[in-house]
């Protein structure tokens, strides 16, 4: 396959099905090519010379129609994309499998900058640092605020006992991928448990909510958030907890896992956590817990990687080291929930 032809996206058939559904959107000859990041799903860019669009479809090969469904994705950021919630305008949505060998959905390409790291912050300064990250709270704060049936979205989930289910599932993952001891992870899971919150009244929760799935413009203002594959109804501190998560350092040098906390000027938990506060009216008191309870997901979703790594189905680098980073994210969700 040349560049402008990668794997996954048949360009010949794109163009037929788009001339048919979109009759003038597309004036000259389509190119692709893949956009690198996020973790499951495939995203290519898109242009005929003139115009730019983004596919999203889900990996190659088989996979649990579950896992990737493009029809959620499409259904959510064209349930917002009227509201004040910054999301690409979506264009097209096929189930067809015969097009593209999977379903897949079309939609406007939107200029920005995901953020990954500290060292790519650096060159916006403090005060610009910290503009981005305090419009990632308000945004956060947007997307909470929209009414699910307003926008057509009151069956998006079922919100009754989201929070006890998160906790199930995420440790029936961590079933799934144990081959070794893990000091502390059976009694952060059991704390947890034990100490499940109230949840507030069930909003669209993101589910993956951090910098690096948002597209930052010129003015640090988000132009779009991106990669809605986890996204449900449910428990809105959820995306805050993930939020202050990965804001706080992680004390690693040379991380395989990407956090923006140690960039000048990023804001501390503290102040994210009081301006969603005050921006949602939420009562936020027990934020410790959904903090450590996205400490325990991630640490499960690290083993995931750690196990498939010692399988040898991981291709890339930094794998070998992913594993070192599990007893980490296991101490930090224990001290959180006992500061809590």
């Amino acid at each position: 396959m040349s560049p402008d032809h990668p794997p996954g996206l048949d360009l010949d058939r794109l163009r037929g099905l788009l001339d048919r559904e979109r009759p003038g959107l597309v004036s000259g000859p389509l190119t692709g090519r893949l956009i690198e990041g996020g973790r499951s799903n495939l995203t290519y860019a898109l242009s005929d010379g003139t115009s730019k669009w983004v596919v999203r479809r889900p990996p190659l090969g088989h996979v649990l129609a579950t896992a990737h469904d493009m029809k959620r994705e499409h259904r959510v950021i064209s349930a917002l994309h009227p509201t004040d919630v910054p999301v690409p305008r979506p264009v097209l949505l096929c189930e067809d499998e015969q097009v593209l060998g999977a379903p897949f959905y079309v939609m406007e390409y939107v200029e920005g900058t995901p953020y990954r790291t500290a060292d790519q912050l650096a060159p916006l300064g403090a005060e610009r640092t910290r503009q981005a990250v305090l419009s990632l709270v308000d945004t956060l704060v947007e997307l909470h605020a929209v009414d699910p049936a307003a926008v057509g979205l009151a069956d998006f989930g079922r919100p009754e006992g989201f929070l006890d289910r998160q906790l199930r599932r995420w440790g029936k993952q961590l079933d799934a991928s144990r081959n070794r001891e893990l000091a502390g992870i059976d009694e952060l899971h059991a704390a947890l448990g034990r100490a499940l919150p109230t949840s507030p009244a069930p909003t669209v929760v993101h589910g993956d909510y951090r910098l690096d799935n948002v597209l930052i413009g010129e003015n640090d203002q988000i132009k779009a958030i991106l990669d809605w594959e986890m996204s449900t109804l449910g428990d809105p501190l959820t995306d805050l907890g993930l939020l202050v998560m990965y804001s706080m350092p992680l004390g690693m040098p040379d991380s395989p896992v990407s956090t923006t906390a140690e960039a000048p000027g990023h804001p501390a938990p503290a102040e994210l956590i009081e301006r969603y506060a005050a921006r949602s009216g939420r009562d936020v008191s027990a934020v410790s817990w959904y903090t450590a309870f996205a400490w325990f997901k991630l640490a499960v979703i690290l083993e995931g990687i750690h196990y498939r790594y010692t399988l040898g189905q991981t291709v890339g680098q930094g794998f070998d080291r992913i594993g070192d980073l599990v007893p980490v994210f296991i101490d930090h969700g224990l001290t959180t929930l006992q500061e809590g």
